[in-house]
């Protein structure tokens, strides 16, 4: 399971078949940014890229930073809601009719 940074950033972007260039075109960094926070050790990023990086990756920035948190329901959850909460009003209504079948089902 990874630990650090770096380790979490390349498995996520892998899991994703995202490349470094583009992982950088959808977060707004650099290649070269991503590729030192994937390989090396002493680089801490800013908020502001860690938040766009996250973002991309559909993941949580605490997730990114704690050396011990592991991935669980709680971060699925948070980074579900961050890209519900971005969608327009009429997408979030389909999504909820969507919601809504689906819970008849049973």
């Amino acid at each position: 399971m990874p630990s650090t940074l770096g380790e979490k950033l390349k498995e996520l972007r892998r899991k994703k078949k995202y490349s470094l260039d583009e992982l950088a075109r959808l977060s707004g960094a650099s290649k070269s940014y991503l590729w030192e926070l994937e390989n090396r050790q002493d680089r801490k990023p800013s908020a502001e890229k860690l938040i766009d990086i996250a973002r991309v990756l559909d993941t949580t920035t605490d997730y990114l930073v704690d050396d011990n948190a592991t991935f669980d329901d709680a971060q699925v959850k948070e980074a579900f809601f961050r890209k519900f909460n971005r969608l327009d009003d009429e997408t979030k209504g389909r999504v909820m009719d969507m919601i809504d079948v689906w819970s008849r089902k049973k």
